[in-house]
């Protein structure tokens, strides 16, 4: 867009660089949307660079002119405030480079997760990517991130080997063991509160194949599939991560005939082994008589779909929390709060089992280097209006408040979604370590971030 002086708006001067959007501008909108279609973001201006030079410029010119920073990817992570904020949108910073022998990607900034395991498949290797494909690699990653192999390999911000970083001074560095190794330590579970993350470099994994699929039943039968599934998590191999879930299906031809406007108990679930071993590990869920049974052997590229995300941005209502255990009181207050028969406004209650991996500090990890608790639940609903925001805050409300007796003291980094005490995002000590190494990255607070490290 061309360069222009307005009187009154002191984002706008002679000196912008020419990648800034501007409310009014054409293509406004599509550059400030979040994934998220509820979540309506009105940043002062919105950049779109293109190379680390043009993050440098946007950097300075925004502490030039007195503007926060916020970066994102894909939109997935919306959520905290923009006012007086300018939003660098790297979704036009793309690319990645597979080293087959040293099972390193090397990652530009607005890659999405599928573009990395489209890379790494034909050497027979993949990533920890997150339930949804078109998730952003560097967002995922600095938050923390909880994928299909992440009880046998652990947390998506620990198999960062390394990140390019423009600070808020506009220097760019480098952040890795050595060099920078406090920022590299924040940066992995801290989030983005400590500069913009131009480029990372993330470990593979040499999987080609799993078994993996869905287990279906009416929703008649929740309370006692999601019970024997918690039994059955609680002696599963670190090579299985598996996800508990009630949904109700929108009745839209998008949806497969045999599922459209069905309310369902599911049973989701990855394993890192053959199908014979496969099939025995999940011979005490098939007894309970499936509806469904779609557990086959799959490429790894297949996984970043079992979740069955939306393929495109929707709107939506969510929070998640932590669970100490599921036992079979637990899952029987759930059942009966969630009331997912056809009158309850959430789409998907889902609970996910961690522990494995994910439950073992790693001394290579960084600032979220596991996870406390066992299980993680997250609830989710359609918003198609304000009554419908309400609708489902209440209905999750009353969830959380009668699981209180399981509850965790913990929270993790993605699925906490309407306001958390931050330090709940770490073990002990760790934000206030956080909070020292922005304090010395970032002295003045430009950045601005979900869960912004204060």
């Amino acid at each position: 867009m061309a360069q222009l002086i307005e009187t009154g708006n002191p984002t706008r001067t002679a000196s912008s660089p020419d990648i800034l959007l501007f409310p009014g501008d054409a293509g406004w909108d599509d550059a400030r949307r979040a994934w998220n279609l509820a979540v309506d973001q009105r940043p002062a201006a919105v950049a779109l660079p293109e190379t680390v030079d043009d993050v440098v410029d946007v950097v300075e010119h925004a502490r030039l002119v007195g503007l926060k920073v916020a970066v994102q990817g894909t939109g997935h992570g919306a959520g905290a405030p923009l006012d007086g904020t300018l939003l660098v949108n790297t979704s036009r910073m793309t690319g990645v480079e597979i080293d087959p022998v040293a099972r390193v990607a090397r990652v530009a900034a607005g890659t999405i997760w599928a573009d990395v395991v489209d890379a790494a498949v034909p050497h027979g290797l993949t990533a920890l990517h997150g339930s949804a494909s078109d998730v952003g690699v560097v967002g995922y990653s600095l938050g923390g991130g909880v994928g299909w192999l992440a009880r046998k390999h652990g947390l998506s911000s620990s198999s960062v080997l390394a990140a390019e970083v423009v600070t808020a001074s506009g220097e760019v560095v480098r952040a890795d063991p050595e060099t920078n190794a406090d920022l590299f330590w924040a940066l992995r579970g801290g989030g983005g509160s400590f500069g913009v993350v131009t480029e990372v470099e993330i470990a593979l994994y040499p999987v080609s194949e799993v078994y993996a699929g869905w287990l279906m039943w009416p929703i008649d039968r929740a309370e006692d599939v999601l019970a024997a599934w918690a039994d059955w998590t609680r002696n599963a191999p670190d090579e299985v991560t598996s996800i508990g879930r009630l949904l109700q299906i929108p009745p839209i031809p998008e949806m497969p005939e045999p599922l459209r406007g069905r309310q369902l108990v599911v049973v989701e679930a990855a394993y890192l082994g053959d199908e014979r071993s496969g099939r025995e590990l999940l011979a005490p869920l098939r007894a309970l008589g499936p509806e469904i049974d779609t557990f086959a052997t799959i490429p790894a590229r297949a996984l970043t779909e079992l979740h069955r995300d939306p393929p495109g941005p929707v709107p939506g209502r969510g929070e998640g929390w932590m669970l100490d255990r599921v036992d079979a009181d637990a899952v029987r207050v759930l059942v009966a709060v969630a009331a997912m028969d056809g009158t309850s406004p959430l789409l998907s209650l889902e609970v996910r089992h961690l522990e494995g991996a994910l439950g073992r500090p790693d001394p290579n990890g960084g600032a979220l280097s596991h996870l406390e608790a066992p299980y993680v639940v997250y609830a989710v609903g359609a918003v198609t209006s304000q009554e419908a925001v309400a609708s489902i805050d209440e209905r999750v409300d009353a969830i959380r408040s009668s699981l209180a007796p399981w509850l965790s003291g913990s929270a993790y980094f993605h699925f906490a979604e309407r306001g958390v005490d931050k330090r709940a995002l770490y073990p002990a000590g760790v934000y206030e370590r956080l909070a020292r190494v922005r304090a010395d990255v970032d002295p003045e607070g430009l950045f601005r971030a979900r869960h912004t490290i204060d």
